[in-house]
């Protein structure tokens, strides 16, 4: 059986610009939910960021025939977001899918599982995420699958349209009306971080910059 959705409105692009420039990291400062399991973990050498809207699909065991559905209905700007149900022995994604996802514009694949064909992969430049790789691959079994839906991914809920923040460092998933609010924070956390670290190139201590040192000599001194 098959579930069929529509395609979830695009976050705005000024949105995801905004977003594009916050690291993951930076925002795990502050906010403690919404990132995925670090053992999802970006397939191609070199850092890359990306944001876009998440078009979400899952995928049950070696039945991947809704993937290929999804490739038909990715726009530029979407991230797909795939959903395996448990299964970490079929790759959901190889050279062809990557291939056909970078042609629609889609800017990355995250998958709870295993995908395929790295060294295609790593030549075509489409970022993805996945649990390792597998020699197993996924087949057009015409059973079942479903398509913007709610899922779960890498342990975070997941809805059709949020949006998704990924790096090197880790995948971050955040509702629209989260975006500005997360973002701006964590892009004028990183601007503080280089006036820090200028001071620390200048001579300055870190610990006595940022109050460490102070705070433990409160300690240390008692009530």
């Amino acid at each position: 059986m098959f579930v069929l959705n529509d395609l979830p409105a695009p976050v705005p692009p000024d949105l995801l610009e905004l977003l594009r420039n916050a690291e993951p990291a930076t925002i795990g400062h502050f906010l403690h939910t919404g990132f995925m399991a670090p053992e999802i973990r970006c397939l191609v050498p070199g850092y890359v960021r990306v944001a876009g809207t998440a078009v979400t699909a899952r995928c049950y065991g070696a039945d991947t025939t809704i993937v290929h559905y999804a490739l038909g209905q990715l726009r530029p700007g979407d991230i797909l977001v795939l959903d395996r149900a448990g299964d970490v022995r079929h790759a959901a994604c190889g050279g062809g899918v990557a291939f056909a996802a970078r042609a629609a514009g889609c800017l990355g694949i995250v998958i709870d599982g295993m995908a395929t064909d790295v060294q295609e992969l790593r030549e075509y430049g489409l970022p993805i995420w996945a649990r390792g790789l597998s020699a197993v691959t996924g087949k057009r079994q015409f059973g079942h699958g479903e398509f913007c839906v709610p899922v779960a991914c890498g342990g975070v809920a997941v809805a059709p349209g949020d949006a998704i923040l990924a790096d090197e460092n880790g995948i971050l998933v955040l509702p629209p009306e989260q975006i500005r609010s997360a973002a701006e924070r964590a892009i004028a956390m990183q601007r503080d971080e280089t006036q820090r670290l200028e001071r620390v190139a200048a001579g300055e201590r870190l610990p006595d910059i940022n109050g460490t040192n102070a705070r433990i000599r409160e300690i240390m001194a008692g009530p």
